[in-house]
């Protein structure tokens, strides 16, 4: 993965009964199973969550707990130029997209990631496919929804320019 292309990558777990915010290195999003060995290495005893956004195009959630992983990407045809919405496109096994599906915006994965934290599968798809959101927007929202909105954006902020 080039690392200029990762726009942020993302944990949030819950310490103390309080949502916790931190940036991952880059390096966690050469694969999937480096982010997700990164997730599960956060202090958390009820599970994290990641967010990664890549080159204003596309964003991966993945969500862990204990051996559990989950995984929503926001769009299926970013497969088609990224390296790392491949692989979670083959981890999901859901077919990549060809001909006409290419035009056509379509999260795969788990639209029920954040069911339990308060937003809905209908809401998940609706952010995704949005065409005037760019992916930190979609992950705000889902953020600010969750409860930890603030903290995703004191995260942000602190990334270098």
């Amino acid at each position: 993965m080039d690392e200029d292309a990762v726009d942020f990558a993302l944990a949030a777990w819950r310490e103390d009964g309080r949502w916790v915010v931190d940036t991952l290195p880059t390096r966690t999003v050469d694969s999937i199973e480096t982010l997700v060995a990164s997730l599960r290495a956060q202090p958390s005893e009820s599970g994290v969550l990641g967010f990664v956004s890549i080159a204003e195009d596309f964003f991966l959630a993945v969500r862990v707990h204990g051996d559990d992983t989950r995984i929503l990407l926001s769009d299926v045809t970013a497969a088609q130029d990224w390296p790392l919405a491949r692989q979670a496109v083959e981890q999901l096994g859901v077919p990549m997209p060809e001909g006409d599906e290419l035009d056509e915006v379509q999260p795969a994965g788990d639209l029920r990631i954040f069911e339990d934290l308060g937003v809905g599968p209908d809401e998940v798809d609706l952010l995704c496919g949005d065409p005037e959101l760019y992916p930190d927007e979609m992950l705000a929202g889902v953020a600010n929804r969750i409860g930890f909105g603030e903290q995703f954006d004191a995260a942000l902020e602190s990334l270098p320019d």
